[in-house]
């Protein structure tokens, strides 16, 4: 055998060797009461100035599992969850656990129409939520039970009689989706449960001791913040997102960051408190650049690199990043498995690019009320030698570096990620395209010289009349979350178009001004102060002129641009 092809066998044998495929007995609320057991006096969650120890979570836990119990849930039993973030969350979650349920998050801060979707598709028979959120609530015919008051004190307190199984559903998290309507990715308790033994074998109780969760419960990153110091005997330490760690009164408590490179780069202007030691950071590509800053300016003991997809329970590799080296999302979990595959199907070597493949007991069960698109996706293993084994193919495109760890090289359709957020752009163009006074519609996300991302609508209007832009966001506004509402619209005659007819997204010209929504007649600076903000405005943005009566969300900011404003604001004013 030619030098050549015995180091390719020997790669081949290393790095895609078959993994010998281990279910733990446990559910998510079975770690969890062990700890209770561990460690009752010690703080699990805190929430500004509220704390619950462990045994009072478990307590108050137990309290809402037996009353969900008699409204008919059990294993299988799909309960949505829409509630402010909070410590009745974090008792929300649990009890459902405890019931033998399974959670489906609904952010409170969605359009009615989105949340109207998710709760028909999910069919949720019960649905849990505050007098304040329920309010606003689509109307949904399951049983709604409002949080408040005392209204539980007379259950009992004590662990009820466990009826899940590691197979049984945990969560439903719904992720956008191509067609136009967002989907539901079904993730069982053995899933959860492989990923928290891995969480365990790799954080230290150092790390875990006061975790920042920051993130959604809509989101994956919420299953490591929550769950994973809750398991082994952690303290989560919520936060409304994890911009605000500064604020958190909390603060000289938090040991580890969980977030996206974007807030990362947003964060790294603050001053972080000293027990932070661990920052993980996952769901965009992660520079060099940022993890030497990171080192540079906080003194933390590792940063580690995470790349997942929902559909294999929030991580499926890692990396501790060095100061310095290449960027990679490093090797596969120990209790996943990693293949690369070229078009043809087969595996592919060190250096040769194909599309990752993801196996293991964390793998999802598939989309919820979607077959034909769980087929598509989620394909036999046959690596694997479980009966039944399959991969999920993630439609993300990486290869083999010379030391086995996997390289990023981008996405194979048109899904994307914008500060951390995993949007398919189809699903935009889909709303975009049942607009009246649009024909035709394409999204795509363009950057500026800072590397700032942001979603631009490329459109062309049925009738030669300008379009009303502010109108058209509003209207966006009432079926995409905000995230996924572009910041520019650009209208168009007619798409520039390839040699074979297709459109040339190279050639789409850059959003000028004029293509940002700009609501009001403009109206210039009058005093000193107006005069900073409008300036600062117009350098964060790259608008100008920008007048006194714009909106500044409108304009093309989010969150990560409003930390910058704020320490603009407070250096100048």
């Amino acid at each position: 055998m030619a030098p050549e092809n015995e180091s390719k066998a020997h790669f081949l044998k290393t790095m895609h060797a078959p993994l010998k495929p281990k279910i733990w007995p446990e559910c998510v609320q079975h770690l969890f009461e062990a700890q209770v057991n561990r460690t009752p006096d010690a703080v699990a969650a805190v929430n500004e100035d509220e704390q619950l120890t462990y045994a009072q979570l478990n307590q108050r836990a137990n309290q809402l599992a037996h009353y969900l119990r008699r409204q008919g849930v059990c294993p299988e039993v799909r309960v949505g969850v829409c509630l402010e973030r909070g410590l009745d969350l974090i008792v929300s979650l649990l009890a459902i656990f405890k019931a033998g349920g399974a959670y489906v998050p609904l952010d409170p801060s969605y359009p009615r129409g989105r949340l109207a979707y998710m709760l028909a598709d999910a069919e949720v028979p019960v649905l849990l939520t505050s007098p304040t959120v329920q309010q606003t609530l689509p109307p949904n015919p399951g049983k709604v039970i409002s949080l408040q008051g005392n209204t539980l004190l007379h259950e009992s307190s004590e662990n009820p009689p466990s009826w899940a199984i590691p197979e049984n559903l945990a969560y439903v998290l719904y992720t956008s989706g191509s067609t136009g309507q967002p989907k539901g990715v079904m993730i069982s308790q053995k899933s959860v449960v492989a990923f928290l033994h891995w969480v365990q074998s790799v954080f230290l109780p150092e790390d875990l001791a006061g975790v920042c969760a920051g993130t959604s419960v809509n989101f994956d990153l919420s299953v490591f913040e929550l769950f994973g110091p809750l398991s082994w005997g952690g303290t989560v330490i919520l936060a409304e997102n994890v911009l605000q760690l500064t604020q958190l009164p909390a603060i000289d408590r938090v040991t580890l960051i969980n977030t996206v490179p974007s807030a990362m780069r947003a964060l790294l202007d603050q001053v972080i408190p000293p027990a932070v030691r661990t920052v993980n950071l996952a769901g965009e590509l992660l520079t060099t650049e940022v993890v030497a800053a990171i080192y540079h300016h906080w003194k933390v003991k590792s940063v580690h690199d995470l790349y997942g997809p929902s559909e294999a329970t929030t991580y499926a590799t890692y990396a501790v990043r060095a100061h310095t080296g290449p960027a990679t999302i490093g090797k596969a979990l120990a209790t996943t498995t990693t293949d690369v595959l070229n078009q043809a199907g087969y595996l592919t070597s060190f250096g040769e690019a194909g599309e990752l493949y993801i196996g293991g007991p964390q793998v999802a069960r598939g989309y919820l009320q979607r077959a034909a698109f769980t087929a598509e996706r989620f394909v036999p293993h046959p690596y694997s030698s479980e009966p039944g084994a399959r991969m999920y193919r993630t439609g993300d495109r990486v290869r083999y570096q010379s030391d086995g760890n996997l390289e990023f090289l981008g996405r194979l359709d048109h899904q994307v990620k914008v500060r951390g957020f995993r949007i398919e752009l189809g699903e935009i163009e889909v709303v975009l395209r049942q607009q009246s006074e649009i024909q035709e519609a394409v999204v795509v996300v363009q950057e500026d010289e800072e590397g700032e991302k942001q979603l631009v609508a490329f459109v062309i209007p049925t009738a030669p009349s300008a379009l009303d832009l502010a109108i058209l966001r509003a209207d966006l506004k009432r079926h995409l979350p905000d995230y996924m509402v572009p910041g520019a619209f650009v209208v168009l005659a007619a798409f520039p178009l390839t040699p074979n007819n297709k459109i040339d997204q190279q050639a789409l010209p850059a959003p000028t001004t004029d293509d940002r929504i700009q609501g009001q007649t403009y109206v210039a600076p009058r005093t000193p102060l107006e005069e900073i903000l409008v300036t600062i405005w117009q350098d964060i943005l790259k608008l100008v002129p920008i007048g006194i009566h714009e909106n500044f969300f409108e304009l093309g900011g989010h969150s990560l641009l409003v930390t910058q404003l704020i320490g603009r604001l407070n250096q100048q004013v």
